[in-house]
């Protein structure tokens, strides 16, 4: 915080209710018995987000500031001194729709809180796949996800001088606004389906310190988030549209059975498809509560975006070659040569998805944005556990080890909806969207399955469609 902050006439204050419209991926930096990467967790056990994390998100999304945002959020390369701008970190909700923010011993009995205060959440399991099909070296990687669905509340403190209030109210509102637009998202895995936030409510207040009544009710204000401060007036939430992204539309339909797996088994069968639970919240309008429950993963369906986009992006490198006459054959492209254009070394992938880098450098991330599918369990969606052998080619019968078994999911006719958002800079880019968009009608055609067991029929989606709304 700035030295000066004693001085300063003006705290512009916000209250901002988020909520997770995809899983949650906001790492701690350590590493569990259960998984690589555990959640932040606070003294009460519970998922946070770090203050940290949510200024630095904000910084970045306002970059391109007229004016700059150096002069409210510091900067050390033009000597502009620390942030006005303080954030607190974001506490969980109870099931009371109340932040859970200091000691609270009664977590454990909260009908919320108590599935989670020490308890591990959903993990979801990571691999990254070469241009062969198989897992490339040290891929294969997992960690710990807030549910869908959980909400977090925290407070935004902007200081102004005289004068300066104009500036400093249009900095607040824009930075609201990024809040609430839809390409928001924190923490890791952001371009890979999670990480995708919802600002639900949120309470804004100008104090003037050198009004008497004001000064009063801002010292009456406590530092913790939990005790209702009756300074705050509502101001619109909800989510709004990035103007900078192309939205895409993706509905897809299965013709059958799609197995989406989560690298586990189950007691009964050894490959069990991926669920996760779901937050749901009721709303009560007049007085502005909510309550919060938790709902059991097995009502609801999930197709992980990491498995449409690394479909896609595998796709995409295909079209991105046809169309840029990148061959096989004894006349262009040598065996040799196949690696340098495909994966993460394909420009389109590179554009669009991203890239790792070549021995860690030139690092990029992508201009598309996916989010996780999460769907309510219809009716006439049920579980099928398929039995599978290897036969031994020369004694006709089973190999050794080779009999297995895998749960899947019959959802024929469900109608799966996902955005995608993809930058528009990516227009800029020769053949890059004409590829992607091919690819997109492939995975619309049945001409692309997705998950796992494809080879064997799962995941085929042949009567989808995409819509592109550029305005």
């Amino acid at each position: 915080m700035d030295g000066k902050q004693g001085m300063y006439r003006y705290r512009l204050l916000r209250c901002i209710v988020i909520e997770a419209a995809t899983p949650l991926a906001v790492g701690s930096g350590d590493k569990g018995i259960m998984t690589d990467a555990a959640v932040a967790r606070d003294a009460n056990g519970l998922p946070y987000i770090p203050g940290s994390s949510i200024a630095g998100v904000i910084r970045h999304a306002m970059a391109g500031y007229p004016g700059g945002i150096g002069k409210w959020m510091g900067s050390q390369d033009k000597g502009e001194g620390g942030s006005r701008l303080a954030v607190t970190d974001a506490r969980m909700l109870d099931s009371t729709g109340t932040p859970a923010d200091g000691l609270r011993p009664d977590a454990a009995l909260d009908p919320l809180l108590k599935h989670f205060t020490g308890k591990v959440l959903p993990i979801r399991q990571h691999v990254c796949l070469s241009h062969l099909g198989t897992a490339e070296d040290t891929g294969k990687f997992d960690e710990e996800v807030v549910p869908a669905g959980t909400r977090f509340c925290f407070e935004m403190e902007l200081l102004a001088d005289e004068g300066e209030e104009e500036g400093a109210r249009a900095l607040m509102e824009s930075i609201t606004r990024r809040i609430q637009a839809d390409t928001f998202r924190i923490g890791g895995g952001t371009r890979s389906g999670i990480g995708g936030m919802v600002a639900k409510r949120i309470m804004k207040c100008q104090i003037d310190l050198k009004d008497k009544a004001q000064l009063c009710a801002y010292l009456s204000k406590s530092s913790r988030l939990d005790p209702h401060w009756g300074g705050f007036e509502k101001q619109t939430a909800g989510q709004l549209e990035d103007s900078g992204f192309i939205h895409y539309t993706l509905d897809l339909i299965p013709d059958g059975f799609m197995f989406f797996g989560s690298g586990l088994g189950s007691p009964d069968a050894d490959m069990d498809y991926v669920r996760n639970p779901v937050v749901t919240w009721e709303e009560d309008d007049d007085n502005g509560h909510c309550t919060g429950t938790l709902v059991d993963e097995d009502d609801y369906i999930l197709i992980p975006a990491s498995s449409l986009k690394g479909a896609l992006s595998h796709r995409t490198a295909y079209y991105y070659n046809q169309l840029e006459g990148v061959l096989a054959g004894r006349d262009s492209l040598k065996p040799s040569k196949f690696s340098e254009h495909t994966g993460s070394r394909n420009k389109a992938v590179q554009v669009l998805f991203g890239s790792s880098g070549n021995d860690g450098t030139k690092k990029s991330r992508g201009l598309a944005i996916f989010s996780d599918i999460t769907e309510k369990k219809p009716a006439g969606v049920y579980d099928k556990i398929l039995n599978h052998v290897s036969i031994d080619r020369f004694t006709g019968g089973a190999v050794n080890g080779a009999l297995f078994d895998e749960k899947t999911l019959y959802a024929r006719g469900v109608h799966f909806t996902t955005e995608i958002l993809v930058n528009r800079e990516a227009e800029g880019k020769e053949h890059v969207i004409e590829a992607f968009e091919r690819a997109l009608d492939d995975a619309c055609n049945g001409l692309l399955p997705l998950g796992g067991g494809v080879n064997r029929g799962n995941g085929t989606f042949s009567m989808g469609k995409w819509h592109r709304e550029d305005d």
